[in-house]
């Protein structure tokens, strides 16, 4: 039998250890003192001061300004006295309505947006299903072949494709020829110059949304898939009752952000066709930098822009509640 204690066991007794680090006081304990509230919101406001000074100069400065100009006669004369430019109130918006010019370029940046986005949605879903799916060979090969264009430089894409679309010595001329037929000039055509420029327009950015739809596809739960499959689902039905409907949030955020680019498309038209053939490609970016700095109408170049902004947001406000109900 083992042998037993007569007492409880009692506690050793703890000797003070002179080597031993003084322990010091932690944030809540009274040792130490916590910075007032006041010298937190100071150091906050102290880093946040590049930003917002950068964000003040050459942000919302010039947004208020332009804002403030577009109520005006401003021109080349008032950029060393702007404080002598004449207020107008809304004549530069009135105006806007009655100028032939602005309204061909409103109805030449809807063209450019209607039949643009839809495409480019449309193309990038379905390289995105492709590759996501029906690619499983150097996959990551076409990933990074189709998302090239969108990381070079749009000035560059268009003096590429301007050469190709050249009707002399392009490359589409090339091809035409070889099989005996004479290529069109397509940047020299009313009826050409617009699609051509959707089309480079398209090339460009489908790899933009591509990347969008891959991420929104690889969120998709593969239970999910799996189980339509076993209810004798099709690729087709698959694709329509599965894989849309759970990207709709994705198609929200990229019709969106596609649009809004689209929108503003300025370099594409002042590369390649410089707004011509006869205003075929002028857009309203391309309006109002003329009106702005060309013939320095700048009051009016500001009214425009402000026209395109109200434009921009009310067509983003539609497509944010058309769909709203569709992403809960």
């Amino acid at each position: 039998m083992g042998t037993t204690t007569a007492g409880a066991a009692q506690p050793a007794e703890v000797k003070d250890d002179p080597g031993a680090p003084t322990p010091r006081a932690g944030r809540d304990e009274p040792g130490r003192r916590k910075p007032s509230m006041g010298v937190q919101n100071a150091a906050g406001w102290l880093f946040s001061m590049p930003f917002l000074v950068l964000f003040t100069v050459f942000m919302a400065f010039p947004i208020l300004a332009t804002l403030l100009m577009s109520f005006t006669d401003f021109g080349l004369r008032n950029v060393t006295r702007p404080w002598e430019a004449n207020f107008i109130g809304f004549e530069n918006y009135t105006e806007l309505f009655g100028d032939e010019k602005f309204l061909k370029s409103l109805f030449n940046t809807a063209y450019f947006v209607v039949v643009g986005v839809p495409l480019t949605i449309a193309l990038g879903l379905v390289v995105a299903v492709l590759l996501n799916n029906g690619i499983d060979r150097a996959r990551t090969f076409f990933r990074v072949g189709f998302y090239a264009p969108v990381v070079t430089t749009i000035v560059a894409v268009a003096v590429v494709w301007r050469f190709v679309l050249d009707p002399s010595d392009g490359l589409v001329a090339g091809l035409f020829s070889e099989v005996g037929l004479t290529a069109p000039d397509f940047l020299g055509s009313e009826a050409l110059a617009m699609p051509s420029m959707i089309a480079m327009a398209v090339w460009r950015n489908v790899g933009t949304v591509m990347v969008l739809f891959i991420a929104g596809l690889q969120a998709i739960p593969t239970e999910v898939r799996e189980a339509a499959r076993l209810d004798g689902a099709g690729m087709w039905q698959e694709f329509r009752g599965i894989t849309v409907p759970l990207l709709r949030p994705t198609l929200l955020y990229a019709t969106v952000i596609t649009t809004i680019g689209y929108l503003n498309v300025f370099e594409e038209p002042f590369v390649m066709t410089q707004g011509g053939p006869s205003d075929s490609t002028l857009t309203v970016s391309l309006n109002m930098y003329r009106e702005g700095f060309n013939f320095f109408h700048m009051g009016y170049a500001s009214a425009m822009a402000y026209v395109l902004f109200v434009v921009i947001m009310g067509i983003t406000v539609l497509q944010l509640r058309l769909l709203k109900d569709n992403t809960k």
